[in-house]
């Protein structure tokens, strides 16, 4: 189905640039607002991450609901996950997050839940896009929606997360060093690990509107390295601008990608016999964890990138545990969404059952090399993947490769870029490959 507004995950782009503007969003949450409340009363629940200009989208978005009749509940700043499980447990309509989650500061989005706490249906979205395009038409005053602010949420999402492990669960004695990315989970985090008894040294917990992911968090690793080998702590662990992914690095300061978490969340509950079905992945997917996983009689999928195409994939074979290698990890047990602190504890639940670090943990899973290479391209292209010129030259890079190789080009669902992806047996043909090719793409369309 094709969309005018929202991509994988809600809708994205440069603050200040169409759609993402006050105007724009205004009547967005309109939209929204008038599509949920066809079934009768609305309440929808928003929160945000720590970027400046989430405070003027959250004043539209309540404006355009209020038009509209829906009733709004602010959560202020929250972890994207966070807000799903709130959206189920007030019994609202839909959930909102303002947040571009891994983006640099001048880029914000919108991001919806369902009340179940899931991300809309193609169908919803295609309803909301429709009236978007309508004019605006207020309720009479008498129906406008009310608006109040939530003050409990990050206890509530606190003890939510330390509930996804076992009550007895202690953390004490290990050390953690803990990256924030200066976003949404720069409060709620710090508590959740402390709370369980863990010695926590906190970065990326400073926000000022402008510095979320900034040389912090999960698209940046040098600062938590460094941290960790300073501190001479067990490990660390990077959440990204909203938290819904997580990364870590162990004591050694070498960094441990999603798909080595997933390997270790798989291989836990395979051990214990809680492992329902098999693993989803993506197309990202590291070679290495498909024959980890392989070898130990676990079944493995791979869906289209996205963590939505990762729980269509999940529910339909009614499996468990998926994720993509960025660290968005999903187990359905807990959480209707990624979350990046529930993962992390998942992980370091299973460590705890092993007695093994990070470090000697994650050697059961043996990663292929992969290289990933992001080129912005001009956004007016056309179908830029289907160029002849392009896909003559994957087709040789691939015939260069054989069997033991793969070569993946796909457009971003959330920037204006190409990603690059080759993998294989042999490190320095894959970087030659992954350059060359990177090379073709900024030659025809940079």
């Amino acid at each position: 189905m094709n969309k005018k507004y929202f991509g994988t995950d809600g809708i994205r782009g440069q603050v200040g640039t169409p759609p993402i503007t006050p105007e724009f969003v205004l009547k967005l949450g309109w939209a929204i607002g008038t599509a949920f409340r066809k079934q009768g009363e609305c309440r929808v629940v928003i929160g945000k991450d720590t970027r400046i200009s989430g405070y003027m989208f959250e004043s539209a978005l309540e404006a355009g609901l209020s038009a509209a009749g829906a009733h709004v509940q602010l959560l202020g700043p929250m972890p994207t996950p966070a807000i799903a499980y709130l959206t189920r447990t007030f019994q609202a309509d839909a959930g909102i997050v303002i947040s571009a989650s891994h983006n640099p500061f001048y880029d914000n989005g919108i991001k919806f839940f369902s009340a179940e706490g899931s991300k809309l249906p193609d169908e919803l979205e295609l309803e909301i896009e429709r009236l978007v395009d309508l004019p605006m038409v207020v309720v009479d005053s008498a129906s406008l929606g009310k608006v109040s602010r939530v003050d409990d949420a990050s206890g509530r999402y606190i003890e939510f997360c330390k509930s996804s492990v076992p009550a007895n669960t202690s953390l004490k004695g290990l050390k953690i060093v803990l990256d924030c990315a200066n976003g949404a989970a720069y409060k709620v985090a710090p508590s959740v690990f402390r709370e369980l008894g863990a010695d926590v040294s906190v970065i990326g917990a400073e926000p000022n509107g402008v510095n979320i992911n900034d040389k912090v968090g999960s698209t940046d690793l040098t600062a938590l390295r460094a941290q960790v080998l300073e501190r001479g702590a067990d490990l660390g662990i990077a959440l990204d601008g909203d938290a819904d992914r997580v990364l870590m690095v162990d004591h050694q300061g070498e960094a441990v990608d999603g798909d080595e978490l997933l390997y270790l969340m798989a291989m836990d509950l395979h051990q214990r016999g809680q492992l329902q079905g098999g693993v989803v992945g993506t197309l990202m997917s590291n070679l290495g964890l498909e024959l980890a996983l392989r070898e130990k009689g676990i079944d493995f999928v791979r869906a289209k990138v996205g963590d939505r195409y990762v729980m269509a994939e999940l529910r339909e074979r009614e499996w468990v545990l998926g994720g993509e290698s960025s660290g968005h990890l999903v187990y359905l047990r807990h959480c209707s969404t990624g979350d990046g602190i529930i993962s992390a504890l998942q992980v370091l639940k299973a460590l705890q059952r092993t007695g093994k670090s990070l470090a000697e943990a994650r050697q059961g899973m043996h990663k292929c090399p992969q290289v990933l290479i992001n080129v912005r391209y001009q956004r007016g292209t056309a179908s830029p993947l289907a160029d002849p010129g392009l896909q003559a030259a994957v087709s040789a890079a691939e015939s260069r490769l054989g069997d033991s190789g793969r070569v993946l080009l796909r457009l971003s669902g959330t920037e204006p870029l190409i990603r690059v992806m080759v993998e294989g047996q042999d490190a320095t043909q894959v970087q030659a490959e992954a350059e060359a090719l990177a090379s073709e793409v900024r030659a025809l369309f940079a």
